[in-house]
């Protein structure tokens, strides 16, 4: 309950510091007062951009952690696996199919392609052999990487790939009221995720084990990849492809915290926020008046995390 406690102190403290950080400089005691131009900054911008992040942090965060629990692979995550490339590709045939579709309904092309290849890629390894830790990702990272040809292929032959790159590179600058508020779709998967948290740890122990306990192991699967590709769509249509973050934080808690899924998804969720904000503001200061896109800065760390992780379980 204290770490608990510490964690959720530090997100607050942080993200107040989100808030305050931008090309225009704001003060509290201008928004005490009611400046114009400042409350209009701070409530139109600064707040849905810093909700955005925290709740793209959880969400991606959350996704990671089931997706591991589902395939027993700690290693395997949306950027891991295809759903993110196979989000992309969904995408992608909503523009050229309903070019000035709204959000919802992109979201939607999204959700559908996403869940397809998460289901592809858990077929895939479940007739492979060889599960080595290190050995299912990287199919996974090949199966992305076909899709993603895919999509190049139509991306190119509709004379779209400009939009699509710009569509698909995680960005929080463009996050204003009224544009943002179909992220708030991510919170149902994370309130069903603590309440599954439980089966998810029970499907994570094998379907032998699932079914002796009587857990309907399919069904727990189903739920899993359904949380999984409304959440990962949701964010990517919103904000763009965040990489890394459903990956290497529930690994990072799990070596500090253990593998208690009910007790760990509490801390998941708020160290996902935390690296996300962290991102956020080291890509707002680093070039100064401009700023790094979050993908590419959760790239970076998020990789460099990841190599760590690599190198300590070898």
């Amino acid at each position: 309950m204290f770490k608990l406690v510490i964690t959720i102190f530090l997100l607050f403290i942080i993200s107040f510091i989100s808030l305050f950080i931008g090309s225009k400089d704001i003060s509290l005691v201008n928004i005490i007062k009611k400046e114009p131009l400042e409350m209009m900054v701070f409530f139109v911008s600064r707040i849905p951009r810093t909700l955005s992040i925290i709740l793209s942090g959880i969400g991606l965060s959350i996704a990671g952690l089931i997706m591991q629990q589902i395939t027993q692979n700690r290693f395997v995550s949306p950027t891991t696996a295809g759903t993110l490339e196979g989000t992309k590709l969904g995408l992608l045939i909503g523009l050229i199919l309903i070019p000035s579709s709204s959000l919802f309904v992109k979201s939607i092309f999204a959700f559908i392609f996403s869940l397809l290849t998460t289901i592809i890629f858990l077929k895939t390894i479940k007739h492979i052999k060889i599960k080595n830790i290190v050995f299912v990702p990287l199919i996974g990272l090949m199966f992305g990487g076909i899709i993603n040809s895919i999509s190049t292929f139509f991306a190119i032959n509709f004379n779209i790939v400009q939009s699509m790159n710009t569509w698909m590179m995680g960005d929080f600058s463009g996050i204003l009221e009224g544009q943002y508020e179909i992220i708030y779709l991510t919170i149902p998967p994370l309130i069903i995720t603590y309440l599954y948290a439980n089966r998810f740890t029970a499907a994570g122990m094998g379907e032998d084990f699932a079914k002796n306990i009587g857990l309907n192991y399919q069904t727990v699967l189903i739920i899993g990849m359904i949380l999984i590709s409304i959440t990962v769509s949701v964010i990517t249509v919103t904000i763009g492809a965040i990489s890394f973050v459903g990956l290497v934080v529930p690994n990072i808690v799990s070596l500090i915290y253990g593998d208690n899924t009910k007790k760990t998804l509490p801390l998941i969720a708020l160290f996902g926020a935390l690296l996300l904000l962290i991102c956020d503001i080291i890509g707002r200061i680093i070039i100064f008046p401009f700023e790094i896109p979050i993908g590419l800065m959760a790239g970076c760390i998020g990789g460099l995390l990841f190599l760590i992780l690599l190198i300590r379980k070898r």
